[in-house]
Order: structure tokens, then sequence, then C-alpha cells
């Protein structure tokens, strides 16, 4: 019994041995992975791990996590919704204590690249977000021996930004990106700048300079704060300063308006006793309307705000439609009907005195000879002669006895026939007639140099005004293009 209890000893050691050696020689299988190096890392590395907690061996110790922030492009800005739409690299770098290897036993591999959902990552958001971006997904990161794990990739940013569109097309506009971590507070994160504050400033490196907006600075700045006065928060806010390029709508916008506006002060030239510059004024207003109409979609909008460009349409319209009502009076003006009354006294000395002398004019009678011979009042030529020629000579004498009479009236004789009778009434009525037009015509000159006296103050008026408008313009839209 003694020896069949020895064989059955020495067979479970036999095969207790057999299953070892079998065991020790899977271990060192001469397959793929037999000196792969990186997958010996990885097994290494996450044998053991717990990627849902912080990795630190001391709980008091919070993990600072180290940012950087480039802008690549400016893809939209939408004034009317309030949102900025921009393409950055995002990087972010933060040291992992239980990510760690010696080189020496692996080859001396410093870095290794290992998937993203198998490592603790920060939960870093952006406050301002609105919308998820069409970012690319990028599924690594790089750790390294000493556990510095580095998660690079590029961000498209949808956020929310206050956009100030007054200066329009001549703005700047500050848009903010805070980073924070969502829910731990400063004990457990902390977040610290990656480069140099002015480096991060000033650096242009990869942003694509060829759009409509030009990226001037980028500003950082570390915040703590605290919603209840207890746990405090660490954030790092980017503020991302771009201006508008203006060329396209000076080009578009500015020197369209400008054309036609010129054109209606070139219109003050027209005579105003003519119907031709009124139906300029009116050609320009309507002109203006459909450039207005065009425009239209080119203006930002806002729900709070209009852009002083706006402002700048609209008086330009305004402009446009004092300008024909003036054209309006003026012509009416010059164009009285007859048997009107005389100028009154205290216009003829207000305009045609008192403003002339204000407008450096020449003298009333200078001006009166002027507009006399320049005129395009019908000229009339006296017919009394041709009248006279019809008459015989008792007809004439007739007449002139008439004229040194009293008035107009005729003395009533006894021995006139009645043909002479009939003759000399119609001479009288000619004679009424020729000195009533000669009234109508002096009271037509009148108000006529009225009106062109008023047209120059007017025109003169109009003219100072919109070259202060303009100079007032100009130099808001220079102050804020090189500010």
């Amino acid at each position: 019994m003694r020896i069949l209890a020895l064989w059955m000893a020495l067979i479970m050691f036999l095969d207790t041995s057999g299953c070892t050696c079998s065991v020790k020689k899977i271990g060192n299988n001469t397959g793929r992975f037999a000196n792969a190096t990186l997958v010996r890392i990885s097994e290494y590395l996450s044998a053991g791990y717990k990627k849902g907690v912080r990795p630190v061996r001391d709980w008091r110790q919070s993990t600072m996590v180290a940012i950087d922030l480039m802008v690549y492009s400016i893809l939209n800005v939408d004034e009317k919704n309030q949102v900025l739409t921009t393409y950055v690299w995002y990087r972010q770098q933060w040291t992992d204590e239980f990510l760690v290897w010696s080189p020496e036993d692996f080859d001396k591999v410093k870095q290794v690249s290992i998937p993203t959902a198998n490592v603790w990552v920060p939960d870093i958001v952006i406050n301002e977000f609105v919308d998820v971006g069409k970012s690319p997904d990028i599924p690594y990161v790089y750790v390294r021996h000493d556990g510095l794990v580095r998660n690079y990739k590029p961000i498209q940013v949808v956020t929310a930004c206050t956009l100030n569109i007054y200066n329009f097309p001549f703005d700047v506009q500050n848009c903010s990106l805070t980073f924070q971590s969502w829910l731990h507070t400063i004990n457990d994160i902390n977040i610290t700048l990656m480069r140099d504050p002015e480096d991060v400033k000033v650096d242009k490196s990869v942003f694509m300079n060829q759009g409509e907006w030009e990226l001037l600075h980028v500003l950082s700045k570390y915040n703590s704060f605290s919603l209840d006065n207890d746990d405090y928060y660490a954030e790092m806010k980017f503020n991302v300063v771009i201006r508008r390029r203006p060329l396209f709508y000076t080009v578009n916008l500015l020197l369209p308006s400008i054309f036609l506006m010129v054109m209606d002060i070139v219109g003050f030239y027209l005579p105003p006793d003519s119907g031709e510059r009124v139906s300029f004024k009116i050609t320009l207003l309507l002109g203006y309307s459909v450039f207005l109409i065009i425009v239209s979609d080119t203006l930002p909008a806002t729900a709070i705000g209009t852009p002083l460009i706006g402002v700048y349409f609209v008086v330009c319209m305004a402009l446009l439609v004092i300008s024909l009502t003036e054209t309006v009076l003026i012509v009416r003006l010059v164009h009285k009907q007859d048997l009107q009354s005389h100028v009154p006294q205290w216009v003829k000395y207000l305009v045609l005195e008192r403003a002339t002398t204000l407008l450096c004019m020449r003298n009333k009678h200078n001006l009166c000879s002027i507009l006399s011979r320049d005129s395009l009042l019908p000229r009339y030529k006296e017919n009394n002669m041709n009248i006279a020629t019809r008459c015989n000579h008792h007809s004439c004498e007739s007449s002139r006895d008439t004229d040194r009479g009293l008035g107009l009236s005729l003395p009533i004789r006894d021995n006139t026939p009645p043909v002479m009778d009939n003759i000399l009434h119609e001479i009288t009525s000619i004679r009424q007639f020729l000195e009533r037009r000669d009234e109508s015509r002096d009271i037509a000159k009148e108000w006529l140099q009225v009106g062109y006296v008023l047209d120059i103050l007017l025109f003169r008026v109009y003219l100072v005004a919109m070259l202060a408008y303009t100079i007032t313009l100009g130099t808001l839209w220079s102050v804020w293009q090189y500010a």
C-alpha cells in the first residue's frame, strides 16, 4: 500500500509539472505579438487602470491641466442670432500618475499613443457653446513615460457672442471662449496656460488670413469664481478680437450712395424755372429707392440695434426728399400766374437785399438786369405801331387825344361816326390788355428774382449740411478703422 501511494504521488507530480510547463510555454508564445513593445506597454498600462478615477495617488493634490488655443479660421459671424463660428486648434495636457513606465524596460520607448476612451480625460468644456460643430474625431492621445498626457484636437466652435454692429462695416468684434471644468472644483482640477500669454496674444501662425475677417489678437486671462462662496472653480478665458475687412462693403454700398448724392448736388445747376430739374430729382429718388432694396439683404440686422450705415442711407433718402421738395417750391415760386400780387416789401428786403449781401451775390440791379436778359419768360413786342398803321390819321389823332385824357376813358362825342367809335374802343381794349400784360410780366420777374435768390440760398444750406454730415461720418469710420 505504501508503494502504491508513492506511485500515485509521483504520477500526480508529473502531471502537475507538465501543466506548469505548458502554461509557461503559452506565456512565451512566438506569435505575432511576441516582440511587440507597444503591445507590452499597452498591456502594462491597462493592467488594473481605472479610467473613472482622477489619476492621483494623493487625493488632496489637484490635477493641473495646461491648455492652449490657436485660431485657425473665422467661419461665420451671424449678427442676427449673435453667434460666432470659429475653427480652433485646441491643446490640453495633464499628468496621469498611473500611466508611468521605465523606457529601459520597453526598448527605450518614451511615448505611445493610446485610445482616448481608455484613459481619464478632464471634463473641460467651453461655457459659450450653443451648438455642436462638425469637428473631426481624434480617438488617440499621446502618453509620455513620466505620465504626461497630451490631448491635441481641432474643434469647430459655435459660441454665443455679443456682436456690436453699430460700426459696420468698420466694426471690431470681441468674442470670448471660456474653458472650465463643468463639475470639478479648483481643489480637484486647476487650469493653467501651456504658453506665455504674450505668445498666445500675437500668435497668428496657423490663421487663414484671406477671409472677410482679420484676426487682431487673442487675449488670455485666468480667473477663479464661486457660485455659493464655498466651492471655487477655475476658468481660462480667451478673448478673440477680430476686425472686418470693409473693402467689399465700401465698393458695393458706400460708393453708389455717394455717387447718387453727388448727382443730386449737380442737379441744382439746372435752371429752376424749367421742368427738367423736378423730373431729374424724381429719377434720382426712384434710383436710390431701388438701391436700398438691393442692399437691404447685405446689411446686418439685429433686434437690439441698427448699424450706422443704415442710418446713413435713411438720412441720404431724407436729403433727396428735401431736395425734391425744395425744387418743387422754387419751381412753383418762379411760375406765378397772372394777376398775382406783387412781392411784399419785407420779402424784397430780406431776400433781394439782405440775402444777396449774405451770399456775396451781385447787387439787386445787376441781378435784375441779368434775369431780364436771361429769363425764359416770353418776350413780347409792342404792337401799337402795327395797330396805328391800320388806322387812319383821324383815328390816330383821336387816340392821342384819348391818351392825354384822364386814365383810359374815352370822351363821348356826338359827331363821332359809329365805325370810328368801335375802332377807338378796340384800341382802348388792346391798350388795357398790354398794360395788364406788362404788369403781370413785372410781377413774374419779381418772383423770378426771389426764386433765384432762394434757390441759391437753399442750395448752399443743403450743401453745407451734406458736407458736415459726410465729414462727420467719414471721421467716425476712419477712427474706427484705424483705432
